[in-house]
């Protein structure tokens, strides 16, 4: 059987969703994915990078990283998004990105994508759950295959017990406060193990 092929696509302003897709990436690969980590297009202004020196030093960290594109969605099985919250909802880098891919929707081509995703916020009810939902309605509009790590392992709990998606809060000191690693390698190796049923099947 081939490989499942899996995009990481994430938005992170300073870093945090950054580190959840590359240990995602790992476990994928750990899992026998071909995988990509893609970024969405930044959108703001770059008064407001250039204020934040974590904003600023994040950018030039990942100038290298490829932007996401239409190309990406329909080249993968699946795909595990990864942003921040805000207000409760998608970042407007993320649902810009979501937004324009209307032509694959109309065509058929995001039918049956394996999808997960991942979040953070500045504190643990700072609208995390709110976030992925939001993100997972538009992709019961796209006909994908929503694949949440549910309670399927007790790491889960250990990282906050989020049964949509891992999630994290960022303390002030912009690092992360729970201990998310192992439950976002065992979400990302759920998803490529569903993956490879749809793929196969």
């Amino acid at each position: 059987m081939d490989m499942v092929k899996l995009a990481v696509i994430y938005y992170s302003s300073t870093g945090t969703n950054y580190q959840l897709s590359k240990w995602a990436e790992e476990a994928a690969k750990d899992a026998g994915a071909e995988v990509k980590v893609v970024k969405v297009p930044e959108l703001a202004p770059e008064s407001a990078i250039e204020s934040n020196p974590a904003w600023k030093a994040h950018v030039e960290e990942t100038k290298d990283v490829p932007e996401a594109a239409s190309d990406d969605i329909e080249w993968a099985d699946a795909i595990i998004f990864s942003v921040p919250t805000r207000f409760g909802n998608l970042p407007s880098q993320m649902k810009q990105f979501i937004d324009m891919q209307g032509g694959l929707w109309a065509s058929g081509k995001t039918v049956n994508k394996v999808v997960s995703a991942m979040t953070s916020a500045q504190n643990a009810h700072g609208g995390q759950e709110a976030t992925i939902l939001a993100l997972y309605t538009s992709m019961m509009h796209w006909g994908a295959i929503l694949v949440p790590p549910g309670y399927t392992d007790q790491v889960l709990f250990g990282a906050g017990g989020n049964p949509y998606g891992t999630s994290v809060s960022q303390g002030q000191d912009g690092k992360m406060v729970e201990d998310v690693e192992a439950a976002v390698k065992h979400q990302a190796k759920r998803t490529v193990e569903i993956a490879k049923k749809i793929v196969g099947s």
